[in-house]
This record gives C-alpha cells, sequence and structure tokens, in this order.
C-alpha cells in the first residue's frame, strides 16, 4: 500500500472510532449521571506504508470526561444529586458499582435502589429499607430520616483517581484497580435534584459534523491514491509495452 493511501486508511479508521463516541455520547446527553467519553489520540510508524519513517495517526484510547453536570430538580424526595468530587455506591450483580446518578426509588420489600434495581449501599455496604409512604429527609451529608427517625446513611465515596474506573452501562463505573481503594467523599447530598449529564450537546453535534468532513476529505485521498497507482501501472506497462 502506498504512503498516501496508508495514511488516509489510517485516518479513516480513527474516524469511524470518533464518530461511534460522538454518537454515543449524543445518545446519553440527557441521561442523569452520564460522563462523556473524549479522544486521546497518537501516532505509530508504519512499516506496510512502505517507508519506515511514516507516521500514521491512531485513537490510542478514549478517556471520561468527570467533570460535573448541572444539578436539576426535580422534586422527588428520593432523587439525590452530588455537588462536587464523589459517587454513590450501590451493589451491582457482581460486587460494588459507583454512580453520579442519584435517581432512586423504593422496591416492593421497600429496599432504596437504582433504577435498574440495583440496592443503594449505605455507610459499610449496609442497605437503606424505608417505609412506605412517608417523606424520606435526606441531609447534606448523606443521612436519611424518616419521620425524625435515622434509617441510615448512604455510602459516598471517592478515589485518589478516576484512571480505574471503568465505564460499566450508561452511569456506572467499577474499580478495575484492585491496589486503589475508595475512601470517604467530601461532596455534599442536594436532595430533589439530580446531575445531568455534562454532555455539550451542541459541541457534540458541531464535533459530528467536522468528523463527517474530515471522513470526506479522507475518502477523496483514498480515491487519489488509487487513481494515481491505476496511471502509475498502466504508464509502466506502455513503456514496456
Amino acid at each position: 500500500m502506498d504512503p498516501l493511501t496508508a495514511l488516509a486508511a489510517s485516518g479513516l479508521r480513527s474516524r469511524m472510532e470518533s464518530l461511534d463516541l460522538l454518537a454515543n455520547n449524543l445518545a446519553n446527553s440527557s441521561s442523569p449521571g452520564f460522563k462523556s467519553d473524549r479522544e486521546f489520540y497518537g501516532v505509530y510508524r508504519a512499516m506496510e506504508a512502505g517507508d519506515s519513517d511514516t507516521s500514521m495517526p491512531t485513537l490510542d484510547r478514549h478517556w471520561t470526561d468527570f467533570s460535573q453536570g448541572a444539578l436539576e430538580p426535580t422534586n422527588s424526595p428520593l432523587d439525590v444529586a452530588l455537588s462536587g468530587k464523589g459517587f454513590f455506591a450501590v451493589q451491582g450483580p457482581s460486587g460494588p458499582l459507583y454512580t453520579r446518578n442519584g435517581n432512586f426509588r423504593l422496591s416492593p420489600a421497600g429496599q432504596l435502589v437504582t433504577a435498574e434495581g440495583y440496592p443503594v449501599r449505605g455507610t459499610g455496604g449496609t442497605t437503606l429499607t424505608l417505609g412506605s409512604g412517608r417523606t424520606a429527609e435526606i441531609s447534606a451529608d448523606g443521612t436519611v430520616q424518616q419521620d425524625g427517625t435515622i434509617i441510615g446513611q448512604l455510602e459516598i465515596v471517592d478515589f485518589t483517581s478516576t484512571a480505574g474506573l471503568g465505564k460499566q452501562g450508561k452511569a456506572y463505573f467499577r474499580n478495575l484497580d484492585p491496589q486503589m481503594n475508595p475512601a470517604a467523599a467530601g461532596a455534599t447530598v442536594v436532595q430533589g435534584k439530580l446531575e445531568a449529564s455534562n454532555v455539550g450537546s451542541a459541541e457534540s453535534a458541531v464535533g459530528l459534523v467536522h468528523v463527517m468532513r474530515q471522513f470526506e476529505i479522507l475518502q477523496k485521498a483514498v480515491s487519489m491514491g488509487g487513481e494515481m497507482n491505476r496511471r502509475a501501472i498502466e504508464e509502466v506497462a506502455r513503456v514496456g509495452s
């Protein structure tokens, strides 16, 4: 493969990955607690391009933007948001999960659970069971009360680094680093609000347009490379005859 076509093909691949990432961000722009993914690019020297000094762009990895989204009022007493760094801890199917989505509800058994049915963890890994038909009050430190009786306290944790957190689903994270233990967070709990996705819809839409334009330019480059190769072959054949 000639260097022009190789570089253009590499660019097309990275643009396709970028397109998937932006599309996923836009699809979750209204998902509470969703954190947008962004791109980290690198280059590698490609022997297959026919020149060991030829560098080709690659999408090395995605990284998650953990910046806080806007806190939007819902007026539901079981909706809570975090102001500051930290995560709610919930009990997932295979162990603890962490989320910024505080859209909680009561299970038929009275347990405080997420929209997916995962039990919300109290401090120490306990579950929180509330009485139905009674208003819950959740204070800034996560203490849950009903009729003046303390039910428990939401387990709110933070990590020294978010590099070891991997996404699971729309708004959940799993700790992938066994050396990194969660610690108590200093975030403030706000009752009656949810944290909106931190996806900038306008920014993502503009990004999609840019990616599509780049894709078109790279497609033209591939076509030009093919046409140049065709003419070169025809010229060699003409000289040889």
